[in-house]
């Protein structure tokens, strides 16, 4: 197979160990010099950013060496999935910029495999147990004590037959039987000890109905599909590491069955994602929904793809962090502070530079004339001059931040004070009143601030290069904003590796990692602004529109701060 060109970005970065087993096979002329992965989710939840990393492998090695990946569906546990889950992912992995070459279900190969299990009964390899999962795992035995052989385990080839048969019947009892693959039961690898490959589960399939009352372990149908396939590289994470020889043996005897020994899959592990500060276990992060300590699986605090989608992570920033941290063989804990320096990185090139404040003070520029207001010109992106501009109104009363303003101001305080000097973006110089700076309420809160304007140093004119010791500072008209709920989203736990803490995952989650400002003003150019576009609040943040925002009630989500805070904070 001629191998697809790399390109130049690709030429740079060194191949990972996966990469290069595949370039060596290619070399060697396996498999025909075909290269062909499969990405092979379980439709019982939302794909996180764990699973991504196993997309941009599966998907990335076949872009890279002219390949196909294939997606398919591991929905062997129909009490588990749902269409649901199968129309995220698809969607999911789209977002992210991949395409698969086919999509399969192991559902489509039920038949096969059904016809597989009753050949292993027939050759005296496969038995009906009808002992419960518990007596089945105390005689599994140790590492290194043997296990003890199943009371069934010499159980008539016709018996066998017909009690395979029966389970899979509307009348089989759960947990009641299941069949059980007669391998080794002294053998030091654990999986190898009469492992089950089918059991009885009476729940409607969502691809096949009630045809099926008996269905395929992981470990039985995920070889053969990948043979049935002509899958040549299975690449998974480590924890498959013990299941290798056995994903191997089922291999072994369907070639033995079909008499056919030309090809087989080559599985390789990698290590997995595990990012500080979040879970990625699909039972807790579903215990998050369903105990609605989250707002559903796309809540911007989870590590679901759909949840950084929808917290404005674009889709290049999750496959950059990824490729940053690589692929190795020892697993690894990543630091959350590394995913947001990557989605920082991107979105500078991306975000258009936005105006909004959040803790609103009112502003009065007295020299400036009652009724009048101007058009200024913003830039949308300095760092992408093709992104244009926009226009913002200028008036005589603004909203500025409130941390902004100090009546009593330290000596490196270098924003507005008494006195002090400083720029308005894209606007003008201003100076505070110094004898009268403010009004305050009864409770001594600043209500509005007074200060002056040089109508000669508006940005672009000669007199805007006069040199202040004050910050610029973002500012919006009073009378030409719109108000605005802001959501901070933070880390979900409080503690770095809550999958490792001893105490309940409840007692871990983070107080703070949802705030809700409703009091927050924006620019009028952001009330036709979508979910998924790209914004920075200038001198906040990244922000995005969440899927809860409308012209009327304009809600936006923050992305990430421009710098990472949380290691100072904490």
């Amino acid at each position: 197979m001629e191998e697809k060109r790399i390109t130049e970005n690709e030429e740079k970065r060194s191949l990972s160990f996966v990469e290069q087993f595949v370039k060596e096979d290619l070399e060697a002329g396996k498999n025909g010099g075909r290269l062909q992965t499969r990405f092979p989710p379980e439709p019982n939840g939302y794909i996180h950013i764990g699973h991504a990393k196993a997309i941009c492998m599966d998907f990335g090695v076949a872009e890279r060496f002219g390949g196909v990946c294939n997606l398919r569906f591991d929905d062997t546990n129909p009490s588990k999935e749902d269409t649901e889950y199968v129309d995220s992912i698809l969607h999911d992995i789209e977002w992210l910029g991949f395409k698969w070459g086919n999509l399969y279900y192991a559902s489509d190969y039920f038949d096969k495999l059904w016809d597989l299990a009753v050949w292993l009964i027939k050759q005296g390899l496969a038995y009906v147990d009808e002992q419960t999962s518990e007596q089945i795992a105390a005689q599994k035995g140790t590492p290194t004590q043997p296990g003890v052989a199943s009371p069934f385990r010499d159980r008539p080839i016709e018996e066998n037959l017909r009690l395979f048969e029966h389970m899979n019947t509307p009348e089989a009892v759960e947990g009641s039987m299941v069949l059980r693959a007669k391998l080794d039961m002294a053998n030091p690898n654990m999986h190898f000890r009469d492992p089950v490959i089918y059991r009885i589960i009476q729940t409607p399939h969502h691809r096949t109905g009630t045809k099926w009352h008996c269905y395929p372990m992981y470990d039985f149908a995920h070889g053969q599909s990948d043979y049935f396939e002509g899958v040549t590289h299975s690449i998974c994470t480590l924890e498959f590491v013990p299941h290798r020889p056995l994903y191997d043996k089922f291999v072994d005897l369907l070639q033995e069955k079909d008499q056919q020994h030309d090809y087989r899959p080559r599985q390789i592990e990698f290590n997995r994602l595990n990012l500080t500060y979040t879970v990625m276990s699909k039972r807790k992060l579903k215990a998050l929904v369903d105990e609605k300590l989250v707002n559903g699986w796309d809540d911007p605090r989870m590590p679901t793809v759909c949840g950084m989608r929808r917290r404005g992570y674009s889709a290049q920033s999750i496959r950059n962090f990824i490729d940053s941290i690589g692929y190795t063989k020892f697993d690894a804990l990543n630091d959350y502070a590394l995913l947001e320096a990557a989605v920082r990185d991107d979105l500078n090139k991306k975000a258009c530079r936005v105006s909004a404040v959040l803790n609103p003070v009112k502003l009065v520029i007295t020299n400036y004339p009652e009724g009048k207001s101007e058009e200024l010109t913003a830039v949308n992106n300095p760092e992408d001059e093709a992104d244009g501009t926009h226009t913002i109104t200028f008036s005589r009363e603004l909203w500025i931040e409130r941390d902004d303003f100090m009546e009593v101001a330290e000596k490196k305080f270098q924003r507005l004070a008494p006195g002090k000097e400083v720029r308005l973006k894209n606007a003008y110089i201003i100076k505070c009143d110094e004898e009268h700076p403010c009004d305050k309420d009864a409770e001594g809160n600043v209500t509005t601030i007074y200060a002056t304007y040089d109508p000669e140093t508006r940005s672009g004119l000669p007199g805007a290069d006069r040199k202040i010791k004050g910050k610029t500072l973002h500012w919006l008209s009073a009378n030409h904003c719109l108000p605005a709920e802001v959501r901070l989203y933070d880390r979900l736990f409080s503690v770095e590796n809550p999958a490792a803490d001893v105490h309940d995952f409840h007692e871990l989650l983070n107080p703070q990692s949802l705030t809700v400002l409703k009091n927050c003003y924006v620019e009028q150019y952001l009330k036709e602004k979508q979910p998924g576009d790209f914004l920075q609040f200038q001198r906040i943040g990244y922000f995005t529109p969440d899927l809860d925002s409308t012209p009327d009630h304009l809600v936006f989500n923050r992305t990430v701060g421009l710098k990472d805070t949380w290691a100072k904070k904490n």
